[in-house]
């Protein structure tokens, strides 16, 4: 029996109707996604910058603020993929919440599988977006962005959510140097102070998990006193 590597997609449920965050929190968690809830204005940005969730899905219907005016708001204070799901189903509201920086729209009532399609390709333009990949080969190791699946020798591999996060980091951008500083910012992105050390303890584990031989690594190259980079290839 193989095990889910336990990092997942985060998606922050914008809505202020209880039963339709229900009804989304289902559909998500059959697919294996992690959600946060906020019912109102406040609440949304608050957990989009304490979560820094992936995907955001945004109701326009909102008590305290127009959804519309949040829009902006979210594109700038986080690299989440927005997409609208609202009762608006006017042609100027769908571009309007378009042309201000939402990635797609969803008018309610909507399908659930839908849905689902939907935040599936946001995810995948997510991994493209700016060189990224959502399927990398590092000798047998086999990383699914995606699915946050890792295998190796086609067999799945048990990571922790940060020893997934270090890892997914360096995945995003195979050959590429990722600083210290880079990694931490997203793995611990709470944290006030940084130690330089935590993520070496990880990319020890790592090391263990999916190199023939931790102590002369393959995959996971250190770029002495900069960061790590992962190699796509023996050789890279």
């Amino acid at each position: 029996m193989t095990t889910r590597s336990s990092g997942r997609h985060k998606v922050l449920i914008i809505d202020d109707e209880p039963q339709i965050r229900r009804l989304i929190h289902a559909a998500l968690t059959r697919a294996d996604h992690a959600t946060v809830e906020a019912a109102n204005a406040r609440e949304a940005l608050d957990k989009l910058r304490e979560e820094r969730p992936d995907i955001c899905l945004l109701d326009l219907g909102l008590p305290d603020r127009d959804g519309l005016e949040l829009v902006p708001l979210i594109k700038r204070d986080s690299d989440a993929s927005l997409i609208v799901i609202s009762a608006r189903d006017a042609t100027e509201q769908k571009v309007a919440a378009l042309d201000l920086g939402a990635d797609d729209y969803l008018t309610k009532p909507f399908d659930t599988d839908e849905m689902l399609a939907r935040v599936r390709v946001a995810l995948r333009n997510r991994m493209t977006k700016d060189g990224g990949v959502s399927m990398v080969r590092a000798g047998d190791v086999a990383i699914d962005l995606m699915a946050r699946i890792v295998t190796r020798g086609g067999q799945e591999v048990h990571l922790t959510p940060k020893e997934y996060g270090v890892l997914a980091q360096l995945a995003k951008y195979p050959g590429r140097v990722i600083t210290h500083q880079q990694i931490m910012a997203q793995v611990w992105p709470n944290e006030h102070a940084h130690h330089v050390e935590y993520l070496r303890v990880l990319v020890r584990t790592l090391r263990q998990k999916l190199e023939d031989d931790p102590q002369r690594p393959r995959i996971i190259a250190n770029e002495l006193g900069i960061g790590y980079r992962l190699k796509e290839a023996d050789g890279a």
